[in-house]
């Protein structure tokens, strides 16, 4: 069996550094224009690295979407149609 020493391992305590306050406004601003620059330049190349659907398979996929949205307002419609038709009547 191993032996457990009294010692505590240093890497236990956690230690915390804080940052010092900013001593002018230009520090605290979020709006650094150098960010913004860099933000929207790493949006672009990853815009660039999306697979991008070619115009045949964007069409073909429309079609079906509005296919199955006609369809579906079309069952819902008689759906409703008749629900109100046989409350009307059960209540007439």
């Amino acid at each position: 069996m191993a032996k457990k020493s009294g010692k505590k391992n240093k890497k236990s305590k956690a230690v915390t550094k804080s940052k010092p306050a900013p001593q002018n406004l230009d520090e605290t601003s979020r709006f650094d224009l150098k960010r913004i620059k860099l933000f929207f330049s790493e949006v672009k190349s990853e815009f660039n690295k999306i697979a991008w659907p070619d115009k045949k398979h964007t069409v073909s996929s429309t079609g079906v979407v509005l296919l199955f949205v006609f369809l579906i307002s079309l069952y819902l419609g008689t759906v409703d149609l008749l629900l109100g038709k046989l409350i009307s009547f059960v209540i007439h």
